[in-house]
């Protein structure tokens, strides 16, 4: 959208600010849209637990709704707590009124992370005519259980079968959510009525921290998908988010010992001034550059290294123009290091710098000792295309848009050698090669590199973010054609400088 998204929140207020319509705004802004609220309950409730839940006439909730379809364009909308068989009626009737209904996520509220029910049995049965109406449900898996009709959930694979039941029975996508299990890993998973759209899973984050995440992802999750336009990723926006405001729950003091604190909701929007986007997020761009990187597979160079066939000539041209590249290369990243604005990242650029001429080009000179004598002593065309590239982003002196240039030649070559050292085995004729590409350090350090960029692309604005993705994406062509050139036309190129020289 060119518009700020105006995303509306119909659920209950809690009025200790973790969770209910008071998440669902902070959430809303924080994920760059503009937040309304109908209030369907008021409960009097802290980070120790719910007291007490009054749920004001239905009618006078129809009143909000009307009064806001009347005069605002609404983008999304984020349904929480109901509380009451007759709530949940008024709304499902509002939407099914409405001219164009916008995107809906219903957040199931019936079970609170510290285990208080919010809604009446009644209502329990009644949100099953709402599901129809939505487009995700974002149950936590006691709610998943309920809404499936199941006593329990105790593993993630249950979790996923589960969550298909209830996506098929009401034409749904489910974001089915496994905080509930125990172990080291936290899995999410979006899946639809034709089974696993996409699953996600990350450490889990140790914290107290927790109270509202359920209310807060739902109403991040029809912000980002206003914003966005697709639910895949405003899932994955809205879950990096969420675990961002969990994780830096611990900087707030709100409530007592022993109970759920709050998110902080706004941690990354104070630290960053960045929106979550997709467009600064790198698993976009790699996502993005798919075609590429199936035709750097698909290079005669690369198959023939793989299987080991790769003539000895066409191998040691390669580790030529390669020796040739970087040390170039080892020069832009010391650009780098001296452009970086903290010294951790400095050290980090300047290490990888010194890698490439101590590590990489000791391994190519052994090589290349026992190389033909027409070894390529001169760049290629590909070679030289490349290096200019990377060497006017340098000239050009922005921090942010050099690193995104650097970083393909990184996370290429790591996705290739992890691919290839599958296909190493003894007595292959590359093997030493092989694994220096698909070795843990190289692993780390391209790890450390995706993470300095992706810290950049998140802060730049539109106009710097555009110049670190043409970056991006000019190295990574350039990668494929650096993998595509052949011995015979560099002997060619040379060839006919030659005769002009003459």
């Amino acid at each position: 959208m060119t518009a700020v998204p105006n995303i509306l929140a119909i659920a209950g207020s809690d009025p200790s600010g973790g969770a209910g319509v008071q998440a669902d705004l902070k959430s809303i802004a924080a994920c760059g849209g503009y937040g309304m609220a109908a209030i369907t309950a008021l409960t009097a409730q802290s980070t120790q637990g719910v007291s007490g839940v009054h749920v004001p006439p239905a009618s006078f909730l129809r009143e909000q709704l009307d009064a806001l379809a009347a005069d605002i364009r609404i983008d999304a909308v984020k349904i929480g707590m109901l509380g009451t068989a007759e709530i949940v009626a008024v709304v499902a009737d509002w939407l099914r009124g409405l001219d164009t209904r916008p995107p809906v996520v219903l957040d199931p509220v019936m079970i609170t992370t510290s285990g208080d029910r919010l809604i009446d049995a009644e209502a329990e049965r009644a949100l099953h005519d709402l599901l129809s109406l939505a487009d995700v449900v974002t149950p936590n898996l006691p709610e998943l259980a309920v809404l499936t009709g199941v006593a329990a959930i105790g593993s993630w694979t249950d979790a996923l079968a589960q969550a298909a039941a209830l996506a098929r029975s009401h034409g749904v996508l489910v974001l089915a959510k496994g905080g509930h299990l125990d172990g080291p890993a936290c899995p999410d998973a979006l899946v639809g009525p034709d089974g696993l759209i996409a699953e996600y899973s990350d450490a889990r984050i140790e914290t107290t921290a927790t109270h509202g995440t359920g209310c807060s992802l739902s109403a991040a999750l029809a912000t980002l998908r206003a914003r966005e336009g697709g639910w895949t990723w405003a899932a994955r926006l809205a879950r990096g988010w969420l675990r961002d405001a969990i994780a830096s729950g611990s900087e707030l003091e709100v409530g007592r010992p022993g109970g759920h604190g709050p998110l902080h909701h706004l941690a990354g929007l104070w630290r960053t001034g960045g929106l979550p986007r997709r467009d600064a997020e790198l698993d976009a761009w790699w996502e993005d550059i798919a075609p590429l990187r199936a035709g750097i597979d698909d290079v005669w160079f690369v198959r023939a290294l793989a299987d080991g066939s790769l003539d000895r000539d066409d191998f040691a041209h390669y580790l030529a123009q390669d020796s040739l590249y970087l040390r170039t290369y080892a020069r832009v990243l010391s650009r780098a290091a001296e452009l970086a604005p903290t010294l951790e990242e400095q050290a980090f650029w300047a290490a990888s710098a010194h890698s490439c001429l101590e590590t990489e080009l000791s391994l190519h000179r052994a090589r290349l000792d026992d190389a033909p004598a027409d070894a390529p002593a001169t760049p290629s065309a590909e070679t030289m295309a490349y290096l200019d590239h990377l060497q006017a982003t340098a000239a050009a002196g922005d921090h942010a848009v050099l690193v995104a240039a650097v970083l393909p030649c990184f996370w290429l070559y790591q996705d290739i050698g992890a691919r290839l050292a599958a296909a190493n085995r003894p007595g292959h004729p590359y093997a030493d090669w092989l694994e220096m590409y698909a070795s843990d350090a190289f692993d780390l350090a391209t790890r450390e590199a995706i993470r300095w960029t992706q810290e950049h692309a998140r802060v730049a604005d539109d106009a710097r973010l555009a110049r670190m993705r043409t970056a991006f994406d000019v190295s990574a062509r350039h990668e494929l054609a650096f993998f595509a050139q052949r011995r015979d036309a560099v002997a060619r190129e040379q060839s006919r400088a030659g005769a002009v020289a003459g």
